[in-house]
């Protein structure tokens, strides 16, 4: 099976080591993990440090999208996960939480036919004026 990471803020690479460090210690000859990192938070400090501390390998792909209107930065991420999941074809997608990463990797499974496996959407604060809204 070949699963794929879509990450791209902390809290993602942070819930994503757990599930990456239980596939590398259990499931290493049945799952094939890949890592795409979007670009949302494209500062080093705020993603690199993390594969570092967190002992989780750096990502297979990264789209550098960086800082943008939520739309434009939103259509990017879509059209450049589009372009890796038809060159790789996983068997699934992994997101998490409630960012543009998330947003844009289950559009963009959703319109290629792939499997998302969504793991944990994030506490409701019914605010609309929050992007997570």
């Amino acid at each position: 099976m070949k699963l794929l990471n879509i990450v791209g803020a902390r809290p993602q690479i942070i819930k994503s080591s757990a599930i990456s460090r239980a596939i590398r210690t259990d499931f290493s000859d049945q799952i094939t993990e890949y890592t795409l990192h979007t670009g949302q938070h494209y500062d080093k400090e705020m993603s690199d440090v993390f594969f570092d501390e967190l002992e989780i390998h750096k990502p297979d792909f990264n789209l550098g999208v960086g800082s943008a209107r939520h739309g434009r930065q939103t259509a990017a991420m879509i059209a450049g996960i589009e372009d890796v999941l038809l060159e790789e074809k996983p068997d699934g997608l992994l997101l998490y939480g409630d960012t543009n990463s998330t947003l844009a990797g289950a559009i963009a499974a959703s319109k290629q036919h792939f499997p998302v496996i969504h793991i944990e959407a994030g506490l409701r604060s019914f605010n609309k004026a929050m992007p997570e809204e």
